[in-house]
């Protein structure tokens, strides 16, 4: 399998803090960690395909892109147990209709902490 790669806001705290987090299991390689904020042709990726970073997290597998909560729920499925973070991860977001539920939520609280914090929203 080829390499995955995970673009997220690299100003927002919690995105940062899960992509550094996030493990997966050994034999699906490495996870290649993006910053949206620091530009580069992964950026024209997801706005090719027509997707908001600040919207959520894109997740590139080969051809395949998930995003917002498609993408918390495959890296749950793709995570190893290998500590508590990721065990949690893995029990709250394996399942689909669980991330759709949630994945707005952690989007407003991504939302306040950065207007909180004065940090703009990325640039579409």
């Amino acid at each position: 399998m080829s390499a995955a790669t995970l673009i997220y806001d690299g100003e927002c705290p919690f995105c940062s803090r899960y992509a550094r987090y996030v493990r997966l299991r050994r034999a699906l390689g490495d996870l290649r960690l993006i910053d949206a904020r620091r530009g580069g042709p992964e950026i024209d990726w997801v706005r090719d395909k027509g997707l908001d970073i600040n919207a959520g997290m894109v997740l590139r597998i080969g051809g395949e892109f998930y995003h917002g909560a498609a993408c918390l729920n495959r890296l749950a499925l793709m995570s190893s147990r290998s500590d508590t973070f990721n065990s949690v991860n893995v029990f709250l977001f394996k399942h689909p209709q669980l991330a759709r539920f949630a994945y707005p939520l952690l989007r407003m609280g991504r939302n306040a902490t950065l207007k909180v914090l004065g940090r703009p929203p990325l640039s579409a």
